[in-house]
C-alpha cells in the first residue's frame, strides 16, 4: 500500500468490478497498479470498492446500491476525484458524475494524465494531445467545461449548427492538425534512422517500471532519466554502445501497461518503430513483481500487434536482489505449493528450460550479473553483425570505439 505523505495529494476512491472474466484476485492486482497509478498521477487512494457482477451495469458501471454506497463515502470522507478500473463510455461517465458530483476518471483517462506529465519534448507531448483529442471527441456532449472556441465566432458556424457540433468540429480539425504535424516529424525521425548507417540496432522493452531506464543508464553510461514510477519514459532514447569494441544502437523505449489505452499505442507509432525496426529485443521483466508473468504475456500481446513477436529476443529478469518468495512452513500442509513460492533458483530454472540461454537474471540497480548479460548482447550483437557482414566482423571506421567497465 502506498502511503499519504503529501496533503497536496489529491484524494481519490478507485472501484473496480469483479466478474466472469476478471476474478477476485485478479481484480485485487488491477486495483493495486491504479492504486500506483494514481500515485504517479499525484492521487492518493483513500479507499477501494469493487462489485461482483455477471458485466458492468451499461448505465453506470456499477450497481445502484454500491453507487449509492461510494457517494455517501464521498460525502463523508471529502474525497475530490473517482477513479475507474475500465474505460468507461460517454454515457456512464456522464449519469456517475451527476450522481458522485466529484471529479470521474476511469484508467484511459488516467494514463493520459500521467502521459500529459511526463511529455517532455515537443514531439512527445504532440502524442500525447492526440491521445487526448480522440480519447476527448465521443465525450464531449454533456460535458461541463466548454471547449476554448479556437475557431468559433462569425462566419464559422454552420446553419443550425449546435454548440456541441462545434466543438467536435473543432476536436476533429485539431486531431487532423496533430496528425499532419506527427507526420511530418515520423519522416524526420526515419531520416534520423537511416543516417545510422547499418550498426545493429537493439531496443529495451517491457513492461513499465521494470527498470529499462535504469539498464540503459548503466550500459550505455547515459544519463537516461529513472524513478520508482510508472512512465517515467516516454521519449525514446538511443545510445551508441560499445562492448568489446563491437559498437550497436541501443534504445529505451515507453513501457507498456495491461489495458493499454489504444489511442496512445496509435499515437506513439514512432516509438513503437524504434521496436521495429530493431535486430534484437531485450525483453526487461521485474522479476520482484508478483504479477511479472502476466506483465510478459501483455508485452508480448503488443509486439505480437505491431508485428515485431518474431524478432530475436532474450529475457532479461531484473531487480534480482528484491525478489523474495512467499514463505511456506515445512509443516504446512494444507497450503499447495505455487509458483508464488518458487525460489529464484527454481525461476531460473524454469525459464532456462523455456528459452535456454535466452534468459539472464541480473540487478541493474546494483550491477549484479551484468558481465554475463554484456557477454550474452555481445555474442548476439555479434552473430547479427557477422551475418550482415561476413567479410568485414568490426569495422566501423568512422566510429571511436571504448571498452565499457
Amino acid at each position: 500500500m502506498i502511503e499519504e505523505k503529501d496533503i497536496s495529494l489529491e484524494r481519490a476512491v478507485l472501484i473496480g468490478v469483479i466478474t466472469k472474466d476478471q476474478n477476485e484476485e485478479k481484480s485485487k492486482e488491477y486495483l493495486d497498479e491504479l492504486e500506483f497509478l494514481t500515485y504517479t498521477a499525484g492521487g492518493y487512494a483513500i479507499k477501494r470498492f469493487t462489485q461482483k457482477m455477471d458485466m458492468p451495469n451499461p448505465k453506470t458501471f456499477i450497481g445502484t446500491g454500491k453507487m449509492e454506497e461510494v457517494r455517501q463515502f464521498i460525502e463523508d470522507n471529502d474525497i475530490t476525484t473517482a477513479i475507474f478500473d475500465d474505460e468507461l463510455s460517454s454515457a456512464q461517465e456522464r449519469n456517475i458524475s451527476k450522481i458522485l458530483n466529484v471529479k470521474v476518471l476511469d484508467r484511459t483517462n488516467l494514463i493520459l494524465d500521467i502521459f500529459a506529465q511526463r511529455a517532455q519534448t515537443s514531439y512527445a507531448r504532440t502524442q500525447v494531445e492526440l491521445a487526448q483529442c480522440e480519447y476527448l471527441l465521443p465525450r464531449l456532449r454533456g460535458m461541463w467545461t466548454h471547449l476554448e472556441r479556437q475557431k468559433g465566432g462569425i462566419g464559422m458556424r454552420g446553419p443550425g449548427e449546435t454548440e456541441i457540433e462545434t466543438d467536435r468540429r473543432i476536436v476533429r480539425d485539431k486531431i487532423a492538425l496533430l496528425k499532419a504535424r506527427i507526420k511530418t516529424i515520423d519522416k524526420q525521425m526515419a531520416v534520423q534512422r537511416g543516417n545510422r548507417g547499418k550498426m545493429v540496432r537493439v531496443a529495451l522493452v517491457g513492461y513499465t517500471n521494470v527498470g529499462k531506464s535504469t539498464l540503459m543508464n548503466v550500459i550505455s553510461k547515459s544519463e537516461v532519466f529513472a524513478e520508482n514510477k510508472l512512465f517515467a519514459t516516454l521519449d525514446t532514447t538511443v545510445r551508441k554502445v560499445v562492448i568489446q569494441n563491437l559498437p550497436f544502437l541501443l534504445s529505451d523505449t515507453v513501457g507498456f501497461i495491461r489495458k493499454l489505452p489504444t489511442q496512445l499505442v496509435d499515437s506513439f507509432k514512432s516509438t513503437l518503430d524504434e521496436v521495429r525496426e530493431a535486430d534484437l529485443l531485450l525483453h526487461v521483466v521485474d522479476i520482484s513483481h508478483p504479477n511479472f508473468e502476466e506483465h510478459i504475456a501483455s508485452v508480448e500481446k503488443i509486439l505480437g500487434e505491431i508485428k515485431s513477436g518474431d524478432k530475436p529476443t532474450i529475457m532479461v529478469f531484473n531487480k534480482i536482489d528484491a525478489y523474495t518468495a512467499e514463505p511456506l512452513e515445512e509443516d504446512d500442509l494444507e497450503t499447495e505449493r505455487t509458483e508464488k513460492h518458487y525460489t529464484l533458483e527454481e525461476w531460473k530454472s524454469t525459464w532456462m528450460s523455456k528459452v535456454g540461454n535466452n534468459a539472464l537474471f541480473i540487478s541493474a540497480l546494483n550491477k549484479k550479473n551484468l558481465e554475463d548479460f554484456k557477454k550474452r548482447v555481445y555474442d548476439e550483437v555479434r552473430d547479427i553483425h557477422v551475418t550482415r557482414f561476413p567479410y568485414n566482423e568490426f569495422l566501423y571506421p568512422d566510429y571511436n570505439y571504448e571498452d565499457m567497465e
